[in-house]
C-alpha cells in the first residue's frame, strides 16, 4: 500500500485500535440487538462466530480479562505494600536511627512526592514502548532500592533510597489502570476497575500487619528483605505469562508484538485464533516500540485541562484526607491506647475492610448507572465495542455515584475526629467502626473520579492515571507533613472536622464538571480531529512534492545525449526501485508494466495496519 493511499484511508477511517464505529455501524448494532436480542460477552468473544475479529474491542475472553486484571492487581501491591508496611515500624525506626518522629514522618512525605512524580515518566514509557517494558523498568528500580534499604543503617540513606523505592513501585498503579483500559470498554470499566484496584486496597490492610510482625520479631530491616523476596517471586511468572496489551502496539490483541516483547500468553492467543480459523497476520505491522526518553509534560497537560483539573484536584483533596488519617494512626493509637507495632498494624484492617467493600460495590453501581443512562439516551450496550461517547452524559453517569459517597466519607471523618479526641473515655470500638465507613466513602469517591478521568482520556490511560497519581500524592504528602502540627494546634476533633469541611466546600467542583464537562470533551475532540487532518494534509503535500521532483528528474535524464545516458538495465533497475517505494506490487511486475502507476490509484480493499492510522 502506498503512503498516499494510507493517508487517504487514515483520513476516512477510524484508527483500528479505537474500534469506535461510526453512526451507521452503531445503528447496525442497535438493529441487530433489537432483532436477535443482546448477546453476552462470552458469546461475542467466540472468535469462530465473528466474521471480522477487528470488530471486537478485545480478543481476550472474559476469563482472560479477569486473569490479566488479577495479575496487574498483584503487581500493583508493590506501591501500597512499600508505603504502608513501613507505618508500624516508624516508632522503632526513630529509636534505631536516633531521630525524631517528625523526621521519620518526613521520609513518608518525600516517598509520596516521588510516588506522584515518578508515574509521569513511567506512563510515557508505557504509551510509547508498551506496558510490559514499563513494568520491567519498575521491577528493576524497586528491587534495587529494597536491597539498598535492607543493608543501610543511616537516616540520609533511608531518605534517598525511599525516594528510589517510591519511583519503582508507584508506576505499577498507573500501569494497572492503563491495562484495564486496553482490554475493557467504558460499559464494564467499573467492575474491572475493582479487580485492578484489589491489590491497592489489600496492600494497606495486609502490609501494616506484616510490617508489624516483621519489625516486632525480626527487626525493621526484615521488612525490606521481605519486599526483595516478594518482588522476585512475582517477577518471574509475570515475564512468562503476562501479555502485551497496549492498543497502539497490539491493537485489540490480534496483532503480534515484537519478539522481544512476547510472552506465553501471546503464543496461546495466536494458537486460539488459528484454531478459530483466523490465524494471526505475521506481516501485520505494529507501532514502533523503541524506548524513548520519558516526557512528563504530556502528563501535566491532562492536569491543566479544565475538566481534568477539577476532577483531579477534588480527588486529591479526598485522598489527602485519607492520608491524614492513615499517617496519624501509629501516633494516635500508640499514645492513646499504648499499642505496640503489631496492634497498630491491626488498626489498619477496619479502614481497609471499608475500602475493599467499596471497590466492588461501587464498581457495580458505576456500571449499572452507565447502563441506565445508555438506555435513557438510546446508546447501545455492546460491551465488545467502544462506542463514541461524545454525546453521552458520561460525567453525570459517573459522578451521580461519587457525590453521595463523598458526603458519607466527610460525615465519617467528623465522627472519627471526635471519637479519637475522647478515645481514652469511650474505648476503641467507636473509632474502629467509623474507620470502616470512612474507608468505604473515601475509596468509593476516589475510584469513581479515577474511572472518569480514564474515560475522558481513553487514548492515553497511563498518562491520565499518572496525572491522577501526581495530584493525589502531592496533596497527600502535604497532608502527611501537616497533620501532626495541625492536630497539635487544633485538637483531633476540630482538625478532622476541618478536613471534612474542605470536602464539602470543594464538592461543587464536581457539579461544574457535570454541567460543562460534555462541552469541554467535544471541544477537545474537534481540536484533535483538526490536528489530525492538518497532519495528514501536510504529509500528503510533502509526498506529492517528492513525487513531482522525481518526475522532473526523469525528464532531465531523458534530455541527456545518447552517449551520456546510462544503460537500459541501469534505468530499469532505478525505476523499479522508485516504483517499489510507491507500489510494491507494481515493482514485482516490472517498470514497463507499472509505468502508469500513480499515488492514490489503488483499490480500497487493502489492509490498513494500526501504524497507518
Amino acid at each position: 500500500m502506498t503512503s498516499t493511499q494510507e493517508d487517504r484511508n487514515v483520513q476516512n477511517a477510524t484508527p483500528e485500535w479505537t474500534n469506535e464505529p461510526d453512526i451507521e455501524n452503531q445503528a447496525a448494532v442497535e438493529v441487530k440487538e433489537k432483532n436477535d436480542g443482546p448477546q453476552t460477552a462470552n458469546e461475542k468473544n467466540d472468535l469462530a462466530s465473528v466474521d471480522n475479529i477487528n470488530e471486537l474491542y478485545s480478543i481476550f475472553t472474559l476469563w482472560e480479562k479477569r486473569f490479566i486484571a488479577i495479575v496487574v492487581s498483584i503487581v500493583s501491591l508493590f506501591s501500597p505494600f512499600s508505603s504502608n508496611i513501613y507505618f508500624p515500624a516508624m516508632n522503632t525506626l526513630a529509636q534505631s536511627l536516633h531521630v525524631s518522629h517528625e523526621k521519620i514522618n518526613l521520609s513518608v512525605t518525600v516517598y509520596m512526592i516521588f510516588q506522584g512524580v515518578a508515574p509521569a515518566f513511567i506512563s510515557n514509557i508505557a504509551e510509547t514502548s508498551g506496558r510490559r517494558p514499563a513494568y520491567v523498568v519498575c521491577f528493576i528500580i524497586f528491587l534495587g532500592a529494597n536491597i539498598g534499604l535492607a543493608v543501610q543503617s543511616s537516616y540520609p540513606a533511608l531518605m534517598v533510597l525511599r525516594c528510589v523505592q517510591s519511583s519503582g513501585s508507584s508506576g505499577t498503579v498507573a500501569l494497572a489502570n492503563a491495562v484495564i483500559a486496553d482490554i475493557v470498554t467504558s460499559a464494564e470499566r467499573g467492575s474491572f476497575f475493582a479487580w485492578s484496584m484489589l491489590g491497592a486496597i489489600l496492600g494497606p490492610s495486609l502490609s501494616p500487619i506484616i510490617g508489624g510482625l516483621l519489625s516486632e520479631y525480626l527487626g525493621w530491616k526484615s521488612i525490606f528483605w521481605f519486599l526483595v523476596i516478594f518482588t522476585a517471586v512475582v517477577l518471574v511468572p509475570f515475564l512468562l505469562f503476562f501479555p502485551e496489551t497496549s492498543r497502539p502496539i497490539v491493537g485489540n490483541g490480534s496483532i503480534p508484538p515484537p519478539k522481544w516483547n512476547r510472552s506465553l500468553a501471546n503464543v496461546i492467543s495466536e494458537r486460539r485464533l488459528a484454531k478459530a480459523g483466523k490465524p494471526v497476520d505475521k506481516s501485520a505491522t505494529h507501532k514502533s516500540t523503541r524506548l524513548e526518553f520519558p516526557n512528563p509534560i504530556k502528563t501535566l497537560k491532562i492536569a491543566i485541562e479544565p475538566e481534568g483539573a477539577l476532577i483531579l484536584f477534588f480527588g486529591g483533596i479526598v485522598y489527602a484526607g485519607y492520608y491524614a488519617v492513615a499517617a496519624s494512626i501509629p501516633s494516635l493509637f500508640g499514645q492513646t491506647y499504648g499499642y505496640n507495632d503489631i496492634e497498630i498494624g491491626l488498626m489498619y484492617l477496619p479502614i481497609s475492610a471499608g475500602m475493599l467493600i467499596a471497590a466492588f460495590t461501587t464498581g457495580k453501581l458505576v456500571d449499572a448507572n452507565y447502563r441506565r443512562y445508555a438506555k435513557k439516551h438510546g446508546f447501545p450496550l455492546d460491551k465488545t465495542k467502544q462506542h463514541d461517547l461524545t454525546d453521552y452524559p458520561l460525567e453525570r453517569a459517573r459522578l451521580d455515584i461519587c457525590l453521595p459517597l463523598t458526603y458519607l466519607g466527610a460525615l465519617a471523618m467528623i465522627a472519627y475526629g471526635w471519637l479519637v479526641e475522647y478515645g481514652y473515655r469511650i474505648g476503641v470500638a467507636g473509632p474502629v467502626v467509623i474507620l470502616v465507613v470512612l474507608g468505604y466513602g473515601v475509596v468509593g469517591s476516589f475510584n469513581t473520579t479515577s474511572i472518569l478521568i480514564i474515560d475522558i482520556n481513553r487514548d492515553r490511560p497511563a498518562m491520565a492515571t499518572a496525572a491522577n497519581n501526581l495530584i493525589r500524592c502531592l496533596m497527600g504528602a502535604g497532608a502527611t507533613a501537616f497533620i501532626g502540627p495541625m492536630l497539635n494546634a487544633m485538637g483531633r476533633g476540630w482538625g478532622y472536622t476541618f478536613i471534612a469541611f474542605l470536602w464539602f466546600l470543594f464538592s461543587p467542583m464536581l457539579l461544574a464538571v457535570i454541567k460543562w464537562g460534555p462541552g469541554w470533551r467535544k471541544k477537545r475532540a474537534l481540536k484533535a480531529a483538526e490536528k489530525k487532518r492538518l497532519t495528514v494534509e501536510k504529509q500528503r503535500k510533502s509526498e506529492l512534492a517528492e513525487y513531482a521532483l522525481s518526475a522532473d528528474r526523469k525528464t532531465s535524464e531523458a534530455a541527456v545525449p545518447d552517449e551520456k545516458k546510462p544503460s537500459e538495465a541501469t534505468v530499469n533497475s532505478d525505476v523499479s526501485h522508485e516504483i517499489a517505494d510507491h507500489d510494491p506490487e507494481a515493482a514485482v511486475k516490472g517498470p514497463n508494466d507499472a509505468k502508469n502507476t500513480r499515488p492514490g490509484a489503488e483499490g480500497k480493499g487493502d489492509y490498513i495496519s494500526p501504524s497507518a492510522s
